[in-house]
């Protein structure tokens, strides 16, 4: 009985152009004969080879048996140093690359923040997000001022592959009045702690700025590649999901870099009707009015300019 559940899930998960047995024998390094003898029943998985079969297909074992609730999860590693941003960085784009982008992969992005995808090039917003990670994630407070910072640490250029990837698929990203709020809150506790000079304050603004700039040249009717979503209720929660019509990965964040990710079939199917009914509840600034993309973009204009004149004034005092 759990034999047959087992070979039938994983039936479920494989291509349907693909053999069972093909597929089993791939994922265990045995024959097709002694796949088939399994498949056949006339042999049993051992608890290696089902552990084995499970983690190669991302199946829960628990849900599977126990018909319980409980869902298959990855978890990134947890971030302390600068060597270990960098690994994330590589981490995060072999998960992503695993769906191609002529496969049709479209990508949900619930946007607490500005998306990361943004901040990972060499770029000095870039350089400073790391430096707010490190500071927040490392167990040791780094209490550098951000322009030593600079200066000790060398350029990263590993996640420029994650945002050219980012650039490569169909993208449908969920803002609200709040996603530039925390960067710009970062910039000035940093120049209230006196750890960011004026100079860079300024140029962080500016650069947040041509960011969001950036984004509303693409929000025209015809750009399906890259949709920009309005929500004016929902509290956004930086979850990730992505996928074609074969599968799905959903990345759910648990700390401010970590994130839980899982395959699982019916998690990832629930997480795609919430976001396709979230849209429905957002107002599409590709298609939006004049007057209507013009309000929502000159309210973000206007905070940074009002966070750049305070930062001015910080220094200043």
């Amino acid at each position: 009985m759990y034999q047959e559940k087992l070979i039938q899930e994983i039936q479920r998960k494989i291509d349907a152009t693909k053999s069972i047995i093909e597929a089993i024998a791939g994922a265990l390094d045995i024959s097709y004969d002694a796949a088939h003898r399994r498949i056949s029943m006339k042999s049993k998985f051992s608890i290696e080879e089902t552990v084995q079969l499970a983690n190669h297909f991302s199946l829960s074992l628990d849900k599977m048996f126990q018909n319980s609730d409980h869902v298959l999860v990855k978890r990134t590693t947890e971030i302390q140093s600068f060597n270990d941003l960098s690994n994330y960085l590589e981490n995060s784009f072999k998960s992503l690359t695993e769906f191609k982008p002529k496969l049709e992969t479209s990508l949900y992005y619930s946007a607490k923040d500005i998306p990361i995808f943004y901040t990972i090039n060499t770029g000095l917003l870039s350089r400073f997000k790391r430096y707010v990670w490190l500071n927040l994630l490392s167990p040791d407070e780094l209490e550098v001022p951000f322009e030593s910072f600079l200066s000790k640490t060398p350029t990263d250029n590993r996640g420029q592959k994650l945002n050219d990837y980012y650039s490569s698929i169909r993208v449908k990203e969920i803002w609200n009045d709040t996603t530039i709020n925390s960067t710009l809150q970062q910039i000035m506790y940093f120049s209230q702690a006196g750890l960011l000079t004026a100079d860079n304050g300024k140029i962080l603004c500016d650069q947040i700025k041509e960011l969001v700039f950036s984004l509303e040249k693409k929000c025209v009717p015809n750009n399906d590649q890259y949709q920009l979503y309005y929500h004016e209720l929902l509290i956004l929660n930086n979850n990730v999901l992505v996928g074609n019509k074969d599968r799905k990965s959903l990345f759910v964040p648990h700390t401010m870099l970590g994130y839980f990710i899982t395959n699982d079939t019916d998690t990832c199917q629930h997480a795609s009707t919430f976001y396709q009914h979230q849209l429905k509840n957002s107002r599409l600034l590709n298609t939006a009015g004049t007057r209507d993309k013009k309000m929502f973009f000159n309210k973000i204009y206007q905070k940074i300019d009002l966070y750049k004149a305070r930062v001015i004034a910080v220094n200043e005092i």
